[in-house]
């Protein structure tokens, strides 16, 4: 006769509005799906609104964002196995002791980012960053590993903090970030420590008229659906391996509750790669009508903008245009468009899984005059079909989150 596992009542206490929790919870999700470990889950949209009297739960144990500096004191008061979870920290003393943890390693994120940033043949560097704030912990993390890198390659780096963000300060935020963009030597890539500080920034440069990626080549950390969808220019960022940290937490927690403590166990799990999009694809551009047009290109491919204007908004004639691309990239101004459009394409059919669009509704999205004029450019530069594109990627992802998953048991 088959045995039933015992069923345990664990609690996840994280805030579900944000996508570094969200894709920590569906990791836990997979370890419970992939194993026969059996768990009434617990789970609050925002558990900061739950944290008092957690230390009379009658459940069987937790796993909490330590991130939250709230959690970490009212936990200290739970008698339950806990697992943290959070960013790594430089300095050893700054983990919670005692409390087995697993981090995101904020050194290799930055690291990732910049490396990135110095294949794109960037030479200059800065980090977007927040006000500091015990809720922040992790984003000072993010700043001391930007300066390692530069003090190890002999570089000065720019550090810009700027506000908190409100409907009240929001003007001056701009206004702020407009002014530090303006100080800075161009071109110069800059790591923000997160795809909403990035978003920010992006606009800031977009109000100004800065040119990105030529300008200003810019990166995130988080691979935010929503902060792709909310910006003109396709924003670059890391991927952090959260995922992989949900499965890790969850495996440890299952270790405890079935054997001996794991008191001090510390895992650093490294991002998972970067997902490369417009806003840090830097080509070193001279002519300053070219880089004019590729700014305009860059913002409203997606559009159905034609050549014309294209150097309407540039100021120049057709034909001069088509020559300073010629001699410039070695492509015409048609060329660049339907390159950015067929790039959008992919990133989406990429991504379908995520935000359920048709192939009719991609072509549209992405300036195609027709599914059928999307097909042939397809068929033309990548020798298969939006559909066969579509398959191959989706097959890829799920041999790689197979392969993950595996590892992590």
């Amino acid at each position: 006769m088959t045995k039933i596992p015992a069923v345990h009542r664990i609690a996840l206490l994280f805030n579900g509005n944000k996508i570094f929790d969200r894709d920590i919870i569906a990791g836990i999700g997979e370890y419970l799906s992939s194993t026969r470990v059996a768990w009434d889950l617990f789970l609050e949209e925002d558990f900061r609104c739950r944290l008092q009297g957690i230390e009379r739960w009658q459940g069987h144990g937790i796993i909490a964002d330590f991130d939250d500096p709230a959690a970490c004191e009212a936990l200290a008061r739970v008698s339950l196995p806990v697992v943290a979870v959070g960013g790594s920290y430089a300095d050893a003393g700054d983990y919670p002791v005692d409390t087995p943890y697993v981090a995101t390693d904020n050194f290799k994120l930055v690291k990732l980012a910049y490396d990135h940033l110095i294949e794109a043949g960037l030479r200059r560097f800065a980090c977007f960053s927040l006000p500091v704030a015990t809720v922040n912990r992790w984003a000072q993390e993010r700043e001391k590993a930007f300066t390692t890198l530069m003090l190890r390659d002999g570089m000065q780096g720019e550090i810009y903090r700027g506000v908190g963000t409100s409907a009240q300060s929001w003007d001056t935020a701009v206004e702020q970030q407009i002014a530090w963009l303006q100080t800075l030597p161009k071109p110069i890539g800059i790591i923000a420590v997160s795809d909403a500080r990035a978003r920010q920034l992006l606009q800031a440069c977009l109000c100004a008229g800065i040119a990105v990626p030529e300008q200003v080549a810019l990166i995130g950390i988080d691979n935010d659906p929503l902060a792709r969808i909310l910006t003109r220019v396709p924003l670059s960022s890391v991927i952090q391996g959260t995922r992989e940290m949900g499965r890790t937490a969850a495996h440890l927690l299952h270790q405890m509750l079935h054997g001996p403590g794991l008191a001090g166990t510390r895992i650093l799990v490294p991002p998972a790669g970067i997902n490369v999009l417009a806003s840090s694809r830097h080509e070193a551009l001279n002519h300053p009508h070219v880089m004019q047009a590729m700014h305009f290109i860059r913002q409203y491919a997606c559009q159905g903008i034609k050549t014309e204007q294209v150097a309407d908004y540039v100021g120049v004639s057709r034909s001069s245009l088509e020559w300073y691309f010629r001699r410039e990239l070695g492509r015409s101004v048609h060329d660049e468009i339907l390159r950015f459009k067929l790039d959008a394409a992919k990133n989406l059919l990429e991504k379908q899984h995520e935000e359920a669009r048709s192939i009719a509704e991609i072509a549209v999205s992405c300036g195609f005059t027709s599914v059928q004029y999307m097909h042939a450019v397809f068929k033309r530069e990548l020798a298969c079909t939006p559909r066969e594109y579509q398959d191959r990627m989706t097959s890829t992802a799920r041999s790689i989150n197979q392969t993950e998953s595996q590892n992590s048991l």
